[in-house]
């Protein structure tokens, strides 16, 4: 990974947010976190994170809304979306969490190592790393 990449986790479950928090900063990323889908558009718009965590149940708006408005915002409509879910068995959800534009949806709970090779795959840098990577599924570019 060039340089340290900044991650934003919104996750209103404090235990599960703090859990992520812990296991990526220690895996060397920098973490932002927002509780509410509304406050995840504003770190997102203030810090610029290079990939977005973000949970489907929020308190005020649901993350495929959240994530529909910033894939809609021209600042913040490049940063891959990750949409981690315990609503993974509902087809619809899940479909509407990739129309609003997330690049992955995995479901709760998520093993970390699961979600250490989705960031992995995620945020490569360069087209060549992209391409030689078999199992990379949806572009976010």
């Amino acid at each position: 990974m060039a340089g340290k990449k900044k991650i934003l986790i919104v996750e209103d479950h404090s235990g599960i947010r703090r859990l992520m928090a812990f296991f990526l900063e220690r895996t060397g990323y920098d973490v932002i976190e927002a509780v509410t889908g509304l406050a995840a558009i504003e770190r997102a718009n203030a810090a610029h994170p290079d990939l977005i965590i973000m949970d489907l149940g929020l308190p005020d708006i649901t993350g495929d809304e959240a994530t529909a408005r910033l894939k809609l915002d021209p600042s913040t409509k490049h940063i891959p979306v990750i949409v981690i879910t315990a609503y993974y068995g509902n087809a619809p959800l899940v479909e509407s969490a990739f129309a609003a534009g997330a690049c992955e949806v995995l479901s709760k709970p998520v093993a970390l190592r699961t979600l250490e090779d989705t960031l992995r795959r995620l945020l490569m840098t360069t087209p060549i790393e992209k391409s030689l990577n078999q199992d990379f599924r949806v572009t976010c570019d």
